[in-house]
Formats: structure tokens, sequence, C-alpha cells
């Protein structure tokens, strides 16, 4: 069983992992654009991601979903990678970080 702070490790390492992924339309990670919409690291080793795409009908989805669960796995405790794709709420340019806002020009 893991201590919480074991746990909150892991997410933290899931986060700087999301934050290497990039939208392969926007130069943006997609932690920063806010396609993230929770993380949930389960004690066992789970790491269940709900994220959305800028846009339902991406082109990208499939590849974008992929390189989430290939990279969170290679995450030091994560067991296995459930990413649940959603459009509820439906994305929009609130949901950037300032930084993706300010590396956008969007400012």
């Amino acid at each position: 069983m893991k201590t919480p702070e074991e746990i909150l490790q892991v997410e933290k390492e899931i986060v700087l992992t999301l934050k290497n992924i990039y939208d392969p339309e926007i130069p943006v990670n997609i932690y920063d654009l806010g396609l993230i919409y929770e993380i949930d690291y389960t004690p066992d080793g789970v790491a269940n991601i709900r994220m959305t795409l800028t846009a339902p009908n991406c082109p990208m989805a499939d590849l974008l979903v992929e390189d989430v669960n290939q990279q969170v796995a290679k995450v030091n405790g994560v067991e296995q990678v459930n990413v649940v794709l959603t459009f509820d709420p439906v994305w929009d340019k609130s949901m950037m970080s300032e930084e993706a806002l300010l590396e956008l020009n969007l400012l």
C-alpha cells in the first residue's frame, strides 16, 4: 500500500509527463491547454485520466490518447492507465493556463 506522500509524488510525475505531450495542432502541452480534466491515481497503481480534445472531430484524437496512455504508463509506480475521453464540459480557451495563453499571445 502506498503512502499519501507516494501517491502525491506519482501524481506529480504524471503531471510532468502530461506537460511533455503536445497537441499536434497547437504548440502548447495538453496539460496547460486544459485538456486534462482529472487525474486519479489509485494506491494499486492505476492512473485514471479524464481528458478532452480542443474539438470533438480532432483528426489526431486516437494518436493523442495513445500518446497519453504510453507516456503515463512509463511513470514509475503506474501499473495501468485508463484514459477516458469526454466532451462534457466542452473545452474552450478559458480552460488554458496563463502560461499557455501567454505562449499563444492570447493575453
